[in-house]
């Protein structure tokens, strides 16, 4: 996991001057609340939620009325001015005040828990432009990150959007795509886990919207905040690189369920069960580049590939909920095996029913993307949902931007991948419309920028 200081406690500032101000945000100061160690689930109405301000809505809305804030967009100004310092804790503590640290031995968002907000975007450096360029944007963008991050401005320009917010678990997380290499002039340092992935029969590829020199994944547990982010990094790229495709995408809020969940896609199945923890002991050695990999300057990165996968969700809900768990070989309602227990209950691959049939079918999504059925092929998957719109015969543009990471894709992704090729179920009911695989170097430590020690190696 990712090596973080401690969280930083300062007074707030509303003031917009200096080179990193401060946003006008109720309980970014010294009295934040502590948050829960990972993975542990705290119910609202605890001592230990009560202890480090972890509020329900029925106790947020009762301290409202208490203190007399109105709901109105003026009244909620005015209260947020008037309130005392606990209360406007209180009224940050479940979502804003949660923050993530910019600088560590990884990069944020990819060990960071799922967000409810993302944005992916992809760059092309501009004509002319080259590794100086690269290396002055890289720099701007890590400052503006990780000035976003603690929940400040981006610097004097701000555009003011995410004023009112707290940091919302934002973070912000750079890659170098294949091209960017012999754009700068270091096609020696490119990685050969970097050379383009092969084709799959399950590709149909826009190549508009795929691939690209820089990439950068912005997540926030509020809308605003990351579209702020997003604004900030498009306005940083300046003359130096130009927007090549850019997606949109989101999951679940935090706190929409009674306790934590797996989240659930747009097929509405619990998604992402099997999904390698940090807390095990082979985490790192799959996911991360070793500190002695090769390249050096990728040490403590990872690799993530991209993809835009379509749902075809007119025609998977035609599908009656048992023949939509046998595509994918869990029940709907738990995410449990069909082969018995709950979700995280191992499956049974031999266990066959009364007609002696396998319970959990051949060609079943989830036997298939086993790493004990891919020579231990095992990858962190991050995606976000995605809707783009509904067309004039009224089929949703609807799906996955699918994100995983790994130490090496041909390791990871590419067995997989093929695999799924070759005869898995849900095949039928989705396309992979882009691509894209990217380099993401390790984090920067203090006084570093993302990608310094390639960029200046």
């Amino acid at each position: 996991m990712a090596e973080q200081s401690a969280p930083k406690t300062s007074t707030p500032d509303v003031s917009r001057e200096g080179a990193s101000p401060k946003r006008a945000v109720p309980g970014s100061g010294s009295d934040r609340a502590e948050k829960a160690p990972p993975g542990e689930a705290v119910s609202a109405e605890s001592p230990k939620a009560l202890s480090r301000g972890i509020v329900s809505r029925r106790r947020l809305l009762g301290t409202a009325g208490a203190t007399g804030l109105a709901l109105g967009a003026a009244g909620g100004a005015a209260g947020y001015a008037a309130a005392p310092s606990a209360d406007r804790t209180a009224l940050l503590s479940s979502v804003g005040a949660d923050e993530v640290m910019f600088h560590g031995k990884h990069q944020p968002g990819i060990t960071t828990p799922l967000q409810a907000r993302g944005h992916l975007v992809a760059f092309d450096l501009s004509a002319g432009a080259g590794r100086k360029e690269a290396a002055a944007l890289l720099r701007r963008w890590s400052t503006t990150a990780r000035r976003l991050m603690a929940g400040e401005a981006s610097g004097s320009g701000d555009t003011d959007v995410a004023r009112d917010a707290g940091p919302s678990s934002l973070t912000v997380t750079f890659g170098f795509g294949h091209s960017f290499f012999a754009r700068t002039g270091l096609e020696k340092q490119r990685p050969i886990a970097l050379d383009p992935l092969p084709d799959f029969s399950s590709d149909h590829l826009d190549k508009a919207r795929s691939n690209g020199d820089l990439w950068v994944q912005i997540g926030a547990n509020d809308s605003l905040v990351a579209f702020h982010a997003l604004r900030a990094i498009q306005q940083d790229a300046g003359s130096a690189a130009r927007v090549r495709w850019q997606m949109n995408g989101f999951n679940r809020s935090p706190g929409a369920t009674t306790r934590p969940m797996t989240t659930r896609n747009l097929m509405g199945q619990i998604d992402g069960t099997r999904n390698p923890k940090p807390s095990e002991s082979d985490f790192d050695r799959r996911i991360f580049v070793p500190d002695a990999g090769d390249p050096s300057w990728m040490a403590g990165g990872s690799y993530a590939v991209v993809r835009r996968i379509r749902m075809l969700l007119d025609d998977w809900e035609k599908l009656s909920v048992k023949d939509q768990e046998d595509v994918i070989g869990r029940r709907k309602s738990d995410g449990a095996p069909l082969s018995g227990g709950a979700e995280t209950t191992a499956m049974d691959l031999e266990k066959t029913g009364g007609d002696g049939k396998l319970v959990v079918p051949i060609n079943a999504h989830a036997r298939i993307t086993r790493p004990d059925e891919n020579g231990g092929a095992a990858m962190l998957r991050r995606p976000f949902s995605f809707h783009d719109g509904i067309d004039a015969d009224g089929v949703p543009d609807a799906g996955l931007l699918f994100v995983c990471w790994q130490a090496d894709p041909l390791r990871g992704f590419v067995p997989v991948q093929r695999k799924l090729d070759r005869g898995d179920a849900l095949s039928t009911f989705i396309r992979h419309e882009s691509s894209g695989l990217f380099a993401v170097p390790g984090g920067a430590a203090e006084g570093e920028y993302v990608g310094q020690k390639l960029l200046e190696g």
